[in-house]
C-alpha cells in the first residue's frame, strides 16, 4: 500500500510538472507569434494606410513624423501617403472625399463647412509655427526691421521701394538701395496666405476693408508662388522680393528674414519662443478649436504665427479607417511632437494637447468611439 501511494503521488507531480511547462510553453509561443496572444496587435486596425492632402506649412514636420522608420514602426502605426498641396487643396479634396484627413493653417469657414455631405468636421490643432517675412536685398547684412504699416503698405502696392522713408526711419543707420520691392504671394489657397492675411486684417484697417483675410485673396499687387516651397523659391531668386513663407522653409533656404513689430512695440524675430509666446498670450480659445492667434499681446509675441489642424470627418463610416485616423491623430499630437523643435515648429501646448484628445474622443465608428485607447 505504501508502494502505491507513493507512485500516486510520483505521477501525479509529474503530471502537474508536464501541465506546468505546456502554459508555460503555450504563452511564449503565443507571444513570440504576431498577432498570437498579443491583445494590442490583435486590437490594431486591419488597414494599410491612409492618405491625406493639404498644407505646405506643415510638410516639413509630417514628413518626419510620416517617414518609414518613425509613425509606420510604432505600435499600429501605418504608411501615410500625405500630399502637400496647400490647405485649399487638401479641404477641396477632404469635402470630395478623396482623401481621409486633410491639414490646413487656416480653420474652415463656415461656409466650407456647409459644403460636408458627411455631417460634422472637426479641427485637430497638430502644430504651431512662425511664419517670416523673407526678402532678398543686397548689400545688407543683418535682419532689418519692419512695421505693421510697412508691411501692409507693401501688398497694398503704396510702398514700391526699399528706401522709402518709413523703412529707413524703421532701420535708423542702414543703407538701404533704390530697389524695386516685388512682393510674392501664394498663388493657390493657402492656409499660410489665412494667417498672413488675417494679421493684415488686425493691423490694418484698409486692408480689411480692400482686400480682407482668407485663403485665397485678390492680391493688390505682387507675383505668386505655388505653396510655401514657390513662394522661398521665387524670393531667392529674385533681387527685391519680400514674401511670407513659413520659418523651416526660411531657414533651408538660408533666406534673410525680418524682425516684425509685435503688439507691444517690439520688433521681434520669427522664432519657435516668439510663435510659443504669441499662442500662450490668446485665451479666448473657441471650444470647436477654429481660432487665430496673431498679433497676440507680449513682449516676446512674433506677430504673424498660427497653429495647423488636421481636419477629419467626426463620424467615421470606416470603422477600420475611422480606428487608425483616431491612432493617427492621438500619435501626432502625443508621441509625434518629438520631431517638432528640430524642425523649427512649436511642440503642442499641453492645453491645446488636453482640447486635442477630448476632439479625437468625440469620433466615431458605427456608434463607438474610434479611438480605443490602444496607442497612448
Amino acid at each position: 500500500m505504501r508502494k502505491q501511494s507513493r507512485m500516486t503521488i510520483i505521477i501525479g507531480i509529474a503530471v502537474l510538472v508536464s501541465l506546468l511547462i505546456s502554459a508555460c510553453g503555450g504563452s511564449n509561443t503565443g507571444s513570440s507569434t504576431p498577432g498570437a496572444g498579443n491583445t494590442a496587435t490583435a486590437s490594431c486596425p486591419s488597414i494599410s494606410g491612409l492618405t491625406g492632402a493639404g498644407s505646405t506649412f506643415d510638410n516639413p514636420l509630417f514628413s518626419q513624423m510620416f517617414a518609414p522608420n518613425n509613425y509606420p514602426k510604432t505600435k499600429c502605426g501605418l504608411n501615410v501617403n500625405y500630399q502637400s498641396v496647400g490647405s485649399g487643396a487638401g479641404i477641396n479634396q477632404l469635402l470630395a472625399h478623396t482623401v481621409d484627413f486633410g491639414a490646413t493653417d487656416a480653420p474652415l469657414t463656415d461656409a466650407q463647412e456647409a459644403k460636408s455631405t458627411a455631417g460634422t468636421i472637426i479641427h485637430i490643432p497638430v502644430t504651431l509655427g512662425a511664419v517670416a517675412m523673407s526678402y532678398n536685398l543686397t548689400g545688407i547684412s543683418g535682419n532689418l526691421n519692419l512695421t505693421p504699416a510697412i508691411i501692409s503698405a507693401i501688398y497694398l502696392g503704396t510702398t514700391t521701394f526699399w528706401d522709402d522713408a518709413a523703412i529707413k526711419a524703421a532701420n535708423p543707420g542702414v543703407t538701404l538701395p533704390h530697389q524695386t520691392i516685388t512682393p510674392v504671394h501664394r498663388s493657390d489657397g493657402s492656409g499660410t496666405t489665412g494667417i498672413f492675411t488675417r494679421y493684415l486684417s488686425a493691423v490694418s484697417t484698409t486692408w480689411s476693408s480692400k482686400v480682407g483675410a482668407a485663403t485665397t485673396v485678390n492680391w493688390p499687387v505682387g507675383v505668386g508662388g505655388k505653396g510655401n516651397a514657390g513662394v522661398a523659391a521665387a524670393v531667392k531668386s529674385t533681387v527685391g522680393a519680400i514674401g511670407y513663407v513659413e520659418l523651416a522653409y526660411v531657414l533651408s533656404n538660408n533666406l534673410s528674414y525680418a524682425a516684425v513689430q509685435n503688439a507691444n512695440g517690439k520688433n521681434v524675430l520669427p522664432s519657435l519662443e516668439g510663435a510659443k509666446a504669441d499662442a500662450a498670450n490668446v485665451t479666448n480659445i473657441p471650444a470647436d478649436l477654429r481660432f487665430y492667434i496673431v498679433n497676440a499681446p507680449g513682449d516676446t509675441s512674433y506677430p504673424i504665427s498660427g497653429f495647423s489642424w488636421v481636419v477629419v470627418y467626426q463620424t467615421q463610416t470606416n470603422t477600420a479607417k475611422g480606428q487608425a485616423l483616431a491612432n493617427m491623430l492621438w500619435w501626432m499630437t502625443h508621441a509625434g511632437q518629438q520631431y517638432s523643435t528640430a524642425l523649427n515648429y512649436v511642440p503642442l501646448p499641453d492645453t491645446i494637447v488636453t482640447k486635442d484628445e477630448a476632439q479625437i474622443k468625440s469620433m466615431t465608428c458605427g456608434g463607438s468611439p474610434c479611438y480605443t485607447g490602444i496607442v497612448s
